[in-house]
């Protein structure tokens, strides 16, 4: 008997195993049992059915078969164990026959399949219910955060001309440290000491970088050198940031409901964190109106925050925090509106997805003050690619402009003195 994932007589054989096992299940019950205690019930089960269908399984067969069952009643269906595989990071699906799966920052097609676009629409629909929303013609995007930090988006017909489609972004099960940075090439000893005193003497700091560049994998690295006493809060539109310390509060927007009614923002967020006593804030990504409302409480106690900015280079996440500003409504001067920028921000950091799909921090710049009415920044690291690797990765180095920071003297001010080798204009 053939029963590879692509038969006919398997998918035959998997439909009437799982509509059987759904009847004779009380499902709500179900969902309060223990995973292990659940899963040895339906092996028993699926062994029944199985024998009064007298259809001859091997062992192995018949644990494929309850895996697969299992995925569709409580998980993902076909991409449930691609969520298992540590080194995916993203899903892609474009409709039940076709999902792309990100390994190692390359595209790959992936043999998963869901049966037709009605399968497709029903995992959908289970993982909108249980985060307590709705996908349906009247509401047909859903953003989501599964239990295990990964989001969910998806959009369906009538927007989706061709289908439903949906995408997983996948977080690793512990947050990436310094020192692994490191091991993929994403920086160097140099840029990783001078950040980490950069952040324990408290100077803001704004990360920019495209989609999917790692802007929320480098905060999180840098939340880690925040001194253990000093209360933190993150506020997120979806959780992505995981501060392995004792004294943090994690705050996450919300949707409105399907009247249109109880939407929390980001702006409402920081507004109500100002009150909570914070002793640094940390926003996964600045979008509209909060920036201003950022700005203000990095200029006003809460030194030693930091943000990212979705932005295609340094100079560009400067004008994006301007134009957001004016989101506001505040009719600020140009002028006025910079000197606060200038006098608030300390180093603005820049990230990219580099050909072939390494990320890397490809820029940290000082800001310095304002020259004709214009942000100054100077560079101070930077990656210079060289060319393409046999493997189709990008080549380059690390290197120090050679500039000396003006930020080293609030820096031994805390009592952090790096050496001056750090400076030199050499490749690293």
């Amino acid at each position: 008997m053939d029963l590879r994932p692509q038969s006919g007589r398997h998918h035959a054989l998997k439909l009437r195993v799982q509509q059987r096992l759904m009847e004779s299940l009380d499902l709500v019950a179900a969902q309060r049992m223990p995973e292990a205690e659940l899963r040895e019930e339906c092996l028993r089960r699926v062994g029944l059915l199985l024998g009064e269908a007298r259809t001859p399984l091997t062992l192995a067969q018949k644990q494929a078969l309850l895996g697969e069952v299992m995925d569709d009643i409580f998980g993902l269906g076909p991409i449930e164990a691609l969520m298992r595989a540590d080194d995916i990071s993203d899903i892609l699906v474009n409709g039940p026959h076709q999902v792309f799966v990100e390994r190692a920052g390359r595209l790959e097609p992936s043999s998963a399949r869901f049966r037709d676009e009605a399968h497709l629409l029903q995992v959908i629909q289970r993982i909108a219910s249980k985060v307590g929303r709705r996908i349906d013609e009247s509401s047909p995007m859903l953003d989501a955060r599964l239990p295990d930090g990964s989001r969910v988006n998806a959009i369906i017909p009538p927007l989706a001309l061709q289908g439903p489609v949906m995408s997983v972004r996948r977080f690793a099960s512990a947050p990436l440290e310094s020192e692994r940075l490191l091991q993929l090439d994403s920086w160097n000893d140099a840029m990783a000491r001078f950040l980490e005193a950069a952040v324990r003497c408290r100077l803001n700091i704004l990360v920019s970088g495209g989609t999917d560049s790692g802007k929320a994998t480098l905060l999180n690295v840098l939340s880690r050198w925040i001194p253990a006493g000093e209360r933190v809060v993150t506020i997120e539109d979806a959780a992505e940031l995981r501060l392995p310390r004792e004294h943090v509060v994690s705050l996450e927007t919300r949707p409105a409901n399907s009247e249109g009614k109880g939407e929390v923002t980001q702006r409402d967020l920081l507004r109500n964190t100002l009150r909570m006593r914070p002793d640094r804030i940390l926003v996964g990504e600045v979008r509209g109106a909060e920036t201003l409302d950022m700005l203000q409480a990095m200029n006003t106690g809460h030194e030693g925050s930091m943000t990212t900015v979705h932005a295609n280079s340094s100079r560009d996440a400067l004008r994006r925090v301007e134009n957001m500003v004016s989101m506001a409504g505040l009719e600020f001067p140009i002028a006025v509106l910079r000197d606060q920028m200038a006098s608030t921000l300390d180093l603005l950091i820049h990230v990219a997805r580099l050909t072939g799909g390494r990320r890397k921090v490809v820029s940290i710049s000082e800001i310095v003050g304002l020259e004709h009415d214009a942000i100054k920044c100077q560079e101070i690291f930077r990656f210079r690619q060289t060319g393409v690797d046999p493997e189709g990765h990008a080549a380059g180095h690390f290197e120090a402009s050679g500039v000396r920071p003006q930020v080293l003297e609030r820096m031994r001010a805390e009592g952090i003195d790096l050496p001056a080798s750090l400076w030199s204009r050499t490749e690293r």
